[in-house]
């Protein structure tokens, strides 16, 4: 049971069939409270109508013995103040829910009071009455009640209505007739058995509806996710996922996969050429200084010092840059907090080098490592003075919400084609450079990636001088 609801599709196919049979419940209770209200008050109104009738016949001066109560079906009952039954239905032979149970009518010692005594006359006083009705007046209220009746031994539940008419002989009377209530209840049990038979049979459809609906729109789901188990399987980053021919969350799920792939990939094939390149890289140095040192030990006098020395240094370097590098990659950000002052670090490190100008007013701050910014503005600088024919300037302004340096030569400038190829790992434009004076190819992909860290840019254009100008740009502090 716990791995069927783990399926969307199950649980959506119960949400919608639960929520369909609450709708239903409510609308057939509301529908079977409105279908007996209804037929009760009609009930009502036709049993009102029967005790009228009687009423009129008793307000125009019939007594309750002259009744003719016997040509309905229905129990009628006459009944006066003290309770005592005066006419009913000759074939009543039950009855409840009235102001009495009898049946039968009873003989009063009295049936009117004395013609010629006025004081005994109800409707001479003040009051007009118990409920001040004249004589011959009908109640123009109606009391209804529910109850039940046995007719020539026919028993039924009926709705009695209750309408009092004023006798000058008899004194106030009620009338009470029932009309029943079998249709009411014969039509809620058939909307009833309608309901138990067809609710079911509709929550069925629904749920077998929704399961078939939602298997077709989370097919392509499952195509996502067999092809990304293929390709955890098979480590083949260049597969990607179907993405089907709609415009709805699938297909932009898709679409996002697929990008993430190509991300992944991409990621992934940059991992694996760095380290390539960096073995390549690694290699040289190694070599050279195994040849030294082997060439050392078994000729002393002809072991080369210096050149032992600057293999080493450079594999310092080399295994710095490669460090660095490492840390950058796994998303080390620097601190926020930290500030500090670009123009003093732009002559801290062009102090000392030759051939290098700086224009770089005080007060340009920014937030930031100052040994990766440092790091950025030597890389920049030594590409600079590896290109140039004779000078490097260096330059810090402000510009709008950004601190601008930029580092220009006057050499050769980076074609076009090449000027986003350049930031990347190990890629040298000159490859008849020796490694020796163009290094391992890792300083600009450096100073991009500390640029980026640091919330801003590294781009290259061409110089005024018509060599290369190298532009950071970070945020001001």
């Amino acid at each position: 049971m716990r791995r069927l609801l783990g399926s969307v599709r199950a649980r959506a196919t119960l949400a919608a069939t639960l929520v369909v049979a609450v709708a239903l419940v409510a609308a057939g209770a509301a529908v079977l409270l409105s279908l007996r209200s209804n037929l009760i008050g009609q009930a009502g109104t036709q049993a009102e109508r029967t005790a009228r009738s009687v009423a009129s016949e008793l307000s125009v001066g019939k007594t309750a013995r002259q009744l003719d109560l016997d040509e309905d079906e229905e129990p009628v009952q006459v009944v006066d103040d003290d309770g005592t039954l005066l006419a009913a239905h000759k074939d009543l032979q039950r009855v409840s829910g009235t102001a009495t149970d009898e049946v039968r009518p009873q003989a009063k010692a009295s049936e009117a009071p004395e013609a010629d005594d006025d004081s005994q006359d109800p409707y001479d006083s003040d009051d007009g009455g118990a409920d001040s009705l004249e004589p011959g007046e009908i109640d123009d209220r109606t009391t209804f009640s529910n109850g039940s009746a046995t007719i020539d031994h026919d028993t039924a539940d009926y709705r009695f209505a209750a309408v009092k008419v004023e006798t000058r002989e008899q004194g106030t009377l009620t009338v009470y007739a029932g009309a029943p209530l079998s249709a009411e209840q014969s039509a809620v049990d058939t909307a009833t058995t309608v309901m138990l038979i067809g609710f079911p049979l509709l929550l069925t459809v629904v749920a077998a509806v929704t399961w078939l609906v939602t298997r077709r729109a989370l097919r392509p789901v499952e195509g996502i996710r067999a092809e990304m188990a293929a390709i955890t399987a098979s480590e083949d980053l260049a597969r990607r996922v179907p993405v089907p021919d709609t415009h709805d969350e699938v297909a932009r799920l898709a679409r996002t996969t697929n990008e993430t792939l190509a991300a992944l990939e991409t990621s992934v094939e940059r991992q694996r050429r760095f380290v390539a390149d960096a073995s390549h890289e690694l290699r040289s140095p190694i070599a050279s200084l195994r040849t030294q040192l082997e060439v050392g030990a078994a000729h002393p006098e002809l072991l080369d010092v210096e050149g032992a020395v600057e293999d080493t240094v450079r594999l310092q370097r080399l295994a710095a840059d490669l460090l660095l590098l490492a840390r950058l990659d796994a998303g080390e950000r620097p601190a926020a907090d930290a500030r500090l002052d670009l123009a003093a670090l732009v002559r801290k490190e062009a102090a000392g080098r030759t051939g290098v100008r700086v224009r770089a007013p005080e007060g340009v701050d920014v937030a930031g490592s100052r040994g990766q910014l440092g790091r950025v503005l030597t890389n920049l600088l030594d590409n600079a003075r590896r290109h140039t024919r004779s000078t490097v300037e260096v330059s810090v302004r402000r510009e709008g919400e950004w601190a601008v340096l930029g580092v220009a030569d006057d050499g050769d400038g980076v074609p076009e084609g090449d000027r986003e190829r350049i930031f990347e790992r190990f890629v040298r434009l000159d490859d008849a450079r020796s490694r020796d004076d163009g290094g391992a190819g890792l300083g600009l992909a450096i100073a991009r990636d500390v640029a980026v860290r640091h919330g801003g840019t590294l781009t290259v254009r061409d110089a005024p001088t018509g060599g290369a100008l190298f532009e950071l740009r970070l945020p001001l502090a």
